[in-house]
């Protein structure tokens, strides 16, 4: 069977961090939020690509899976703040944030 090389750390966040910021502009044009800008999109956008590349870059001394979710819920606690949105924007949080771990954990090296 054939076995690919490792993704970097880097290209595994800039993956993720597109990813997830694309995800969560579409919640944001396709949810219930009332006055859309282009700024609350770029907030959106810009807030996940960050939880991708750093839950995926994040070294602690944990499990990656946990490591991302914690980067994810720290990037997010600003947001959900400001909104007072906070099951919405701290569970993506979590959950982008251990997926980006779990991606380096499957993918990286």
């Amino acid at each position: 069977m054939y076995k690919s090389e490792p993704m970097t750390r880097i290209l595994i966040g800039i993956v993720c961090g597109i990813l997830f910021g694309v995800a969560d502009v579409l919640m944001t044009v396709y949810g219930t939020h009332p006055g859309r800008s282009a700024g609350m999109l770029l907030q959106a956008f810009s807030s996940r690509f960050a939880i991708g590349l750093l839950g995926a870059n994040l070294s602690l001394p944990v499990h990656p899976l946990v490591a991302g979710a914690l980067a994810g819920l720290l990037i997010s606690l600003p947001d959900a703040l400001g909104l007072r949105a906070y099951a919405g924007i701290l569970g993506t949080g979590l959950l982008f944030g251990a997926l980006a771990g779990l991606a380096v954990k499957v993918w990286g090296e």
